[in-house]
């Protein structure tokens, strides 16, 4: 069974992860565009909002630790548990294997690289979660709708550019769904399966070729958390998210 999924699902993978990461040559080595674009961005929002990633560091803090707490503002969910949503859907695979990959290829100079990209992009999420604040919609029944398929399609129409804003804003929404299936889903549940079919005996383990089943399991227990809506991934992000963050800094 995994290797009919596999042959299925590869072609497309290696499609698309052939269009997003398109490279183009640089000295002696290959720069992705999309490695330059979110570095630029990083680098324009910085200058351009005066090093907010710096200046505005104690304020976050401030914010999350519930000082400005109001409980007649608008919204579903609390300033922590807003953090512990981004946070989880952010530090994963890629913070956790992707820095020991590169530091294994490129050696510790790559630690410094790393910083810089993370430091950058401070500056980008502030910019993405401000617009996303400003164009955010307010429903009757208290729930908010809110993210860049909203604000491209408001902000640009603000703009006098409506059919820019609205192209833009459809592009993201069905980016997103490849993207999460691709990066998010495939990927993450992918890597987990491996290293518990590793753990457990390798191939001739009791979970050897049945790494189908885990992520049956995986998307079961993703689905009773996603189906509440953000307040019930914001309940259980909370909760996970600290030790999480304890575990990936003490190892």
């Amino acid at each position: 069974m995994d290797e009919i999924i596999d042959q299925a699902m590869r072609p497309l993978a290696d499609a698309v992860a052939e269009f997003i990461f398109f490279s183009v040559p640089v000295g002696d080595t290959e720069l992705p565009l999309i490695v330059a674009w979110l570095i630029g961005g990083g680098l324009f929002f910085t200058l351009y909002l005066r090093f907010v990633n710096i200046r505005g560091f104690s304020h976050a803090i401030g914010l999350i630790s519930g000082r400005y707490a109001n409980d007649d503002d608008p919204g579903e969910i609390s300033h922590f548990q807003a953090l512990t949503t981004a946070v989880s859907g952010t530090v994963g695979i890629g913070n956790i294997a992707g820095v020991a990959v590169a530091i294994s290829l490129g050696g510790p100079g790559a630690t410094f690289w790393l910083i810089t990209a993370g430091f950058l992009g401070m500056s980008t999420k502030f910019a993405e979660c401000t617009l996303g604040l400003k164009y955010r919609q307010q429903h009757d029944d208290g729930s908010v709708s809110g993210g860049p398929m909203y604000y491209l399609e408001q902000g640009l129409r603000d703009r006098n550019l409506p059919r820019l804003g609205r192209a833009l804003g459809t592009f993201y929404a069905a980016a997103m769904v490849i993207g999460c299936l691709g990066i998010g889903n495939m990927f993450q549940s992918n890597q987990a399966a491996a290293i518990l079919i590793d753990v457990t005996g390798g191939a001739s383990g009791p979970l050897g070729g049945q790494a189908w089943l885990i992520g049956i399991a995986l998307a079961a227990a993703v689905a009773l958390v996603i189906i509440g809506g953000i307040r019930s991934i914001a309940s259980t992000t909370s909760r996970l998210v600290p030790g999480m963050a304890i575990l990936y800094v003490a190892t």
